[in-house]
């Protein structure tokens, strides 16, 4: 009688990181901002994984990459559930949920035409919100536009 196999085991990386507890639809997004689909470095995603706490998640491994506060801050953008594994020498170094910014500089386009951050060279600067239903906010200190969280544009 053959055994049936359920699951597929993925060798685990010796450094790098682990982005855990992605929503679903935003695992695609967040190899984008994080230019991922370009890089050397060897790069493990999936999606629609079950989890308990969650349904359904996404996961990206990325091997000896780890991410700046910058690039931090945009995943906690498009996925605020996520969590960051640090790994060394296969043994888990650091584990944190990605915490929303308050304010946010330089790598979010204001969705306002106008805005002179859009026609000068001016560093872009956002309030974070987080409206009741959860959904991300972004305020523009220059023109006092919001942006909505479907609505962000990555520079």
């Amino acid at each position: 009688m053959n055994k049936i196999r359920k699951e597929l085991k993925v060798s685990a990386i010796e450094n790098g990181t682990v982005i855990d507890h992605i929503p679903t639809k935003s695992v695609f997004q967040v190899i984008r901002i994080l230019n991922l689909d370009n890089i050397e470095n060897q790069v493990l995603f999936s999606t629609n994984l079950d989890s308990k706490k969650y349904g359904k998640k996404g996961l990206i491994k990325v091997s000896d990459k780890y991410f700046k506060p910058e690039e931090v801050n945009k995943i906690a953008l498009v996925a605020p559930s996520a969590t960051l594994i640090e790994i060394k020498d296969y043994q888990v170094r650091l584990k944190k949920s990605v915490e929303i910014p308050k304010q946010i500089f330089k790598f979010v386009k204001c969705v306002n035409p106008n805005c002179i951050t859009n026609y000068e060279n001016i560093t872009t600067k956002f309030d974070v919100s987080i409206e009741d239903n959860g959904d991300i906010k972004l305020w523009c200190k220059y023109c006092d536009k919001y942006t909505a969280k479907d609505n962000i544009v990555f520079i």
